[in-house]
């Protein structure tokens, strides 16, 4: 098969880009699921997808086996995510051989998250402790690898500082990074400043935001919990006022990504990345929304 195109190229055509995440299912049921809403989403033609890798190891055979069959069967543009955890550097090596090999071209370059039951980040025996340097192994490995990045709008949780997290990301960028994707966010002006400090600190590559439907109340409580990610009161709000009508929920929750969205491209972003949770529904809805 014809080796992926870089999504560096795609930020070329002088238009917004959309894409998606999926994370792999955890089990053949799963897998079969996830199928149909790839399926579903073909109508709305996503420029690339994602696929997050897992600590675990069955987690991380789901990554491959499901960036193959959305490549194969799908033909879409697949950006496996690959991070430090519970890999040797000669093994991060071999996994960088392997997606290479197998046409891909783009990878998301993570840290990672401590395993589970893990509070601290440890690098693994011979392993790797900062994104930055995953950043270098691969390029150092396959020059023709796109590699994107998080940048995190309201400072990664482990930051001592917001300085210091711009300053991290800046390492991995001139380490060869080609674009950053926001962590989720839900006040645009969190966003434009974000840009604004990146250029002054000279971080010129795309930097694309990261788009979540708050389509529950509890999910996207905890979500924000984990990445430090504000809940606007009136978001907060509007999504309590549906009680128990999910419908009502993710009504409000689409609504305000729509809004967010349109806002965005009007600053003229590079592209805007959906967070979809595997859901079909959300992502569809909001390209609806967004095509009136």
């Amino acid at each position: 098969m014809t080796p992926d195109r870089p999504i560096s190229d795609l930020f070329k055509l002088n238009r917004p880009l959309r894409s998606l995440e999926f994370f792999p299912p955890r089990d053949d049921a799963g897998v079969d699921a996830l199928r149909q809403t790839a399926k579903a989403l073909q109508r709305i033609s996503p420029d690339f997808v994602s696929v997050t890798y897992g600590a675990g190891g069955s987690t991380r055979e789901r990554t491959a086996q499901v960036c193959d069959f959305l490549r194969r069967d799908f033909g879409l543009t697949v950006m496996p995510h690959l991070t430090c955890v519970g890999h040797s550097r000669v093994e991060l090596g071999g996994i960088a051989d392997r997606i290479h090999a197998g046409g891909f071209r783009n990878i998301m370059t993570l840290r990672g998250d401590p395993p589970k039951g893990q509070t601290e980040f440890v690098p693994y025996q011979d392993g790797l402790r900062y994104a930055t340097d995953l950043v270098a192994l691969l390029k150092a490995r396959h020059a023709d690898f796109c590699l994107g990045v998080g940048g995190y709008p309201e400072t990664h949780p482990e930051a001592p500082s917001a300085e210091a997290d711009l300053q991290n990301l800046k390492r991995k960028v001139d380490a060869g990074a080609a674009f950053v994707t926001t962590q989720l966010f839900f006040d645009n002006q969190v966003y434009y400043r974000f840009v604004n400090r990146c250029r002054k600190a000279g971080i010129a590559v795309p930097i694309v935001p990261g788009i979540m439907p708050a389509l529950s109340l509890k999910q996207i409580q905890r979500i924000t919990g984990m990445c430090g990610t504000a809940l606007p009161a009136d978001l907060a709000r509007r999504l309590e006022s549906a009680g128990d009508n999910t419908e009502a929920m993710e009504a409000a929750g689409l609504d305000w990504a729509i809004t967010q969205i349109r806002d965005l491209l009007g600053h003229g972003i590079p592209g805007y990345h959906l967070y979809i949770l595997n859901r079909a529904k959300g992502a569809l809805a909001l390209a609806a929304g967004l095509a009136t």
